[in-house]
C-alpha cells in the first residue's frame, strides 16, 4: 500500500511538472526570409553561385571543343600525337572537375562563403529567441520548419513575429 502511494504521489508531480512546461512554436524559415540581411546574403550566394558555375560551364565546353576537334582529326594524327591530346583533354576536364568540386564540394568555396554570409544572421536570430525564451520563461521552443515535425500548432503558440520584433523588424502579414 505505501509503494501504491509513493507511486501515485510521483505520477501527479511528473504530470503537474510536465503541465508546468511553457513551450512555443516559432517558423525559423519565416523568419529568416524577413530579415533584410539574410535575403542580402541569400542574394550575394547566388550571384557567386552563377559566376563560379558560368567559370565551371567554360572550362567544360573547352574540353568538349578539344574532344570535337581531335574526333575530326583523329585520323590524320599519329598514336604519339593521339595521346598527347587525349592527355591534354583528360587533364582539362580533370582542371574543370577539380575546380567543380573547389567550388561546390561539401566543404567548398560555396559553403565557406555561406558560413561567413548567413551563420551571423543564424546566430543573431539564435539569440533572440533564447532572449525571448528567457524573457517570457519558455522552457521548450519547436521549430516548425525544421526536420523536427510538428503536426500542429495553434497560432497562439507561433512566437515568430515576436522574435522579428525583438530583431527590430515589422512583420509582414502573417501566413
Amino acid at each position: 500500500m505505501k509503494k501504491l502511494i509513493i507511486l501515485f504521489t510521483v505520477a501527479i508531480f511528473s504530470h503537474l511538472s510536465i503541465q508546468a512546461q511553457r513551450y512555443c512554436v516559432i517558423d525559423s524559415k519565416y523568419i529568416l526570409e524577413n530579415v533584410p540581411e539574410y535575403k542580402q546574403a541569400q542574394t550575394k550566394l547566388e550571384e557567386i553561385s552563377t559566376q563560379w558555375q558560368k567559370e565551371i560551364d567554360a572550362k567544360l565546353q573547352d574540353v568538349d571543343r578539344m574532344y570535337k576537334s581531335y574526333q575530326a582529326e583523329q585520323v590524320m594524327l599519329s598514336d604519339e600525337m593521339k595521346k598527347k591530346r587525349e592527355d591534354e583533354i583528360i587533364k582539362k576536364e580533370k582542371e574543370a572537375k577539380d575546380l567543380q568540386k573547389k567550388r561546390f564540394g561539401v566543404e567548398g568555396d560555396l559553403f565557406k562563403k555561406r558560413q561567413e554570409l548567413v551563420k551571423p544572421v543564424q546566430d543573431k536570430v539564435y539569440n533572440a529567441v533564447q532572449k525571448m525564451a528567457s524573457n517570457k520563461g519558455y522552457d521548450i521552443i519547436f521549430d516548425k520548419s525544421a526536420d523536427l515535425s510538428v503536426f500542429f500548432a495553434d497560432n497562439k503558440i507561433d512566437k515568430s513575429d515576436d522574435v522579428l520584433k525583438d530583431l527590430g523588424i515589422t512583420s509582414p502579414t502573417k501566413k
